[in-house]
């Protein structure tokens, strides 16, 4: 089998702002004093007069955004998740929720695989935190090609994004000559019969390989890769809940509000199966590789994998 290329989601999102600079004079850059972290650094390089370092300030930089907005630009503010969703909370609500200002968010180094910054800058929470903000559309990639297609989708809608994008490197699964991405819809990757897997960012690569893993006992996983967690496709989600009877979502953030919760509103209210929630189980991450809190936190192809079989027996 030949090996899967592997690359972050972050860097998608960097050639992504390269490619709208050139596109749309209007689209600006906003970030805070980690231009070489969030790949925002090539759109500086390129376009220094539309790039804006507001420093160690993601509040002051949600603002400024929301201005740049209101005058017609189309702004994209970065900085690690736990800043930008985190620390600007309040600005993102009310400076560009309650307007629904045309302001883009790109978080990176979202998750636990942030890795040896531990639990301080591992954000679990901000999906949750950016899906109760109303008319916030959130979007989490699973490779670098969606993270590419996403931010540029996010360019051309007209309202507030949260895009959530990841510090480590993952596999590449969206290399197809037909890939097609819309804000909204989500993908079957895999068919199955017996069970769904609703997966999310880094964990759609992990839910494919834990998918081979159940094929070879015998057990048919359909997996779905949900980029937009909001607006959540939820036709698609409970067409193959009616198929196979069983879900299990797979995300690398909070067990709580999150990609299983939405998955979780849009089921109970029309077709009501049973749920197993994988992801980050109400505890605070750790220090340690990427690789390491992956694997102790069962969000791998192999964790995934043992919490079916577990959740099945």
């Amino acid at each position: 089998m030949a090996e899967k290329k592997m690359v972050a989601t972050r860097e998608g999102y960097g050639e992504a702002l390269l490619e709208l600079g050139a596109e749309n004079p209007n689209v600006v850059v906003l970030d805070a004093d980690l231009a070489a972290a969030t790949k925002t650094a090539v759109f500086k390089k390129a376009y220094p007069e539309r790039f804006f370092d507001c420093g160690i300030a993601e509040a002051n930089m949600i603002g400024i955004a929301a201005g740049l907005a209101a005058s017609g630009k189309v702004p994209f503010a970065s900085s690690f998740a736990m800043f930008a969703a985190g620390r600007a909370y309040e600005q993102v609500r009310n400076s560009v929720g309650y307007p629904h200002l045309n302001v883009k968010i790109g978080a990176t180094h979202a998750g636990i695989t942030v890795g040896e910054d531990g639990a301080s800058h591992q954000c679990n929470e901000d999906i949750a935190l950016m899906r109760t903000i109303p008319g916030m559309v959130v979007m989490c990639p699973a490779d670098t090609i969606e993270a590419r297609e996403a931010t540029k989708a996010a360019a051309a809608y007209d309202g507030p994004v949260y895009l959530r994008f990841g510090r480590a490197v993952c596999p590449v699964i969206n290399d197809k000559p037909d890939y097609h991405f819309e804000i909204g819809k989500g993908t079957i990757l895999r068919e199955g019969t017996d069970l769904t897997i609703v997966a999310t960012g880094i964990c759609v690569g992990s839910s494919l390989e834990a998918a081979e893993k159940l094929a070879e006992e015998g057990i048919s996983a359909e997996v779905i890769n949900i980029c937009t967690i909001k607006p959540l496709d939820e036709e698609l989600i409970i067409q193959s809940a009616k198929k196979t009877g069983k879900v299990i979502t797979a995300e690398e953030h909070s067990v709580i509000g999150g990609l299983g919760s939405a998955v979780c509103d849009a089921l109970c209210k029309s077709y009501p199966v049973p749920v197993l929630k994988i992801g980050v189980q109400d505890v605070f991450g750790e220090s340690g590789s990427a690789a390491a809190l992956v694997e102790k936190f069962k969000l791998d192809g192999k964790g995934i994998y043992e919490q079916i079989k577990d959740y099945l027996k």
